[in-house]
């Protein structure tokens, strides 16, 4: 299987993601801004999960574009990635309907963090096919941007324990730190 059709394939994927996190959105029962108050929590949910599998989009896009070869290993991590990410929709109504309960907050704060650990396994998976060399492998590094978010979840998912809203601030400093984009992978492939 050729870069082409796996990217357009996890596009594919990551589009209907997308859609149906905006289809849970529910419409406010009145016409004033105090309707908005009831579903603010879900909405801001929304927008986080959003701009998280956006950036999962971004950051996929330009390391398939460094792939120099597509193997069966790479096939599975990049499905196992897709599998957590189809599961934001999920826990993201969950988490927006109970924004102070501690589990789907923990339990929001594990998929993400198992999106986290699968993005760097496909990572490690195009290195090990491209080569310790491979302009992938010299753009990453040690990933310490990676490494971080790892971090920040599991202190999110920790945290969930004591206090949903602490929780979810770990989860928004993750996208934070990436709403910049990762610049690594265009400059070594420009170099």
């Amino acid at each position: 299987m050729g870069k082409s059709r796996l990217e357009a394939f996890s596009d594919g994927v990551i589009a209907i993601i997308i859609t149906i996190m905006v289809l849970d959105l529910k419409v406010p029962a009145g016409t004033d801004f105090t309707a908005l108050l009831p579903v603010l929590p879900v909405f801001l949910n929304y927008v986080l999960s959003f701009a998280t599998v956006a950036i999962y989009w971004n950051n996929h896009h330009h390391l398939l574009h460094a792939a120099q070869r597509i193997s069966g290993a790479v096939l599975w991590a990049n499905t196992h990635l897709l599998f957590w990410l189809s599961l934001f929709p999920f826990v993201t109504g969950w988490m927006g309907e109970n924004y102070s309960a501690h589990l789907p907050a923990a339990i929001y704060g594990g998929v993400a963090f198992m999106a986290s650990i699968s993005y760097w396994l496909l990572e490690r998976v195009i290195i090990a096919v491209d080569g310790a060399q491979s302009t992938l492998a010299r753009a990453v590094g040690r990933d310490r941007k990676g490494i971080l978010s790892v971090l920040l979840y599991a202190f999110g998912i920790a945290a969930a324990l004591l206090s949903a809203r602490v929780a979810q601030l770990f989860y928004l400093a993750v996208a934070l730190i990436w709403l910049v984009p990762d610049r690594r992978i265009e400059r070594s492939l420009a170099g």
